[in-house]
């Protein structure tokens, strides 16, 4: 099936001064999701009185706006019956304990067993707003990290909750066990990250390229080998706390991606013994997503939700804490 030419185009009028553009683009009615709004900016598809802008840009009064673009024909995502940890629902939006091993949207060769195939079962619809492989999604989860996740079930929360993540009002703390000791109780790690260029697939501490990340962390308790912290992401970058840890020094623990299985972060030998037994609890990252925080779309009431530990990261700190040295 062919794809579908689309042209949107407006001019800004004086009550929409000074908003950034793809959410000048989103309120205007150009039904996309904001990822498919900004990768069209991106993209040099958004053009404003006659010359592309970046995200950062702010419109005008006057400005002329036009957007071309093709949206391919998806392809069918199925409803599954895959069992799902619902925190809390409504006619707005749900919320899952994600388990591990578990992709959160269908993608490319991949359009099986996502979380996003057991929502449609369970829910029957999802709003897409243009973005049909991701609906309902509003923030991931890497396939190996548990926790909390936030998904909308109408155009309105997708909408809702997409402005509030722009502004940074979704609150995700998460519970992490790193390797070593990240230097001081309490801190923020600053560093921009973009994709490497020797794989694609991973992401880089780098000045090329790169968009502003900063996390903060609280350590909880300390070991010989790791600690064990709560984290709070600022910004919400692709493998964030798993790309800032690894350039502190501190990779995540059982990362198979970013060193968190290499004897070589250990930075004491008499460690590594712990390192060895660690590492045959848990078969992935330690890195969960324990609690969400964030205003509703419609009743606006504040809400607050956690998801207890796993019970590998249970069985790892209940390991370190035997072995305290």
């Amino acid at each position: 099936m062919a794809n579908i030419h689309k042209e949107f185009e407006r001019t800004v009028a004086e009550k929409q001064r000074g908003k950034r553009i793809d959410h000048y683009l989103i309120i205007s009615g150009i039904g996309l999701s904001r990822n498919m709004t900004q990768k069209l900016i991106d993209h040099g598809k958004v053009i404003v009185n006659d010359r592309t802008v970046k995200h950062s840009y702010r419109v005008k009064t006057g400005d002329h706006i036009i957007v071309r673009f093709e949206l391919a024909p998806a392809p069918e995502i199925k409803p599954e019956n895959i069992p799902l940890d619902i925190i809390y629902e409504d006619g707005d939006v749900i919320i899952v304990n994600k388990d591990k091993n578990m992709v959160v949207h269908p993608a490319r060769g991949n359009f099986e067993h996502t979380m996003v195939n057991a929502l449609l079962y369970h829910c029957g619809t999802l709003p897409t707003l243009g973005d049909k492989i991701r609906p309902g999604v509003l923030h991931r989860l890497d396939k190996d990290t548990t926790g909390l996740i936030l998904f909308a079930k109408t155009d309105h929360a997708l909408r809702t909750l997409g402005r509030l993540i722009e502004k940074r009002q979704l609150k995700k703390t998460y519970r992490v066990l790193c390797w070593n000791y990240p230097g001081m109780p309490e801190g923020v790690i600053e560093a921009p990250i973009g994709r490497s260029g020797i794989d694609r697939k991973k992401m880089v501490v780098t000045p090329l390229s790169a968009k502003e990340a900063t996390t903060r962390f609280t350590v909880v308790e300390r070991f010989s080998a790791a600690t064990y912290l709560t984290v709070s992401l600022i910004t919400g970058r692709t493998h964030q706390i798993r790309v800032h840890f690894l350039h502190i020094g501190c990779p995540i623990v059982g990362d198979k991606d970013y060193k968190g299985r290499s004897p070589g972060v250990i930075r004491k030998a008499k460690d590594l013994s712990v390192f060895k037994d660690v590492l045959k609890l848990i078969d992935r990252q330690a890195l969960h997503a324990a609690e969400l925080e964030f205003v509703h779309p419609t009743t606006k009431k504040k809400m607050k939700f956690t998801a207890p530990l796993p019970n590998d990261i249970k069985h790892v700190l209940s390991y370190l804490r035997s072995h305290r040295s």
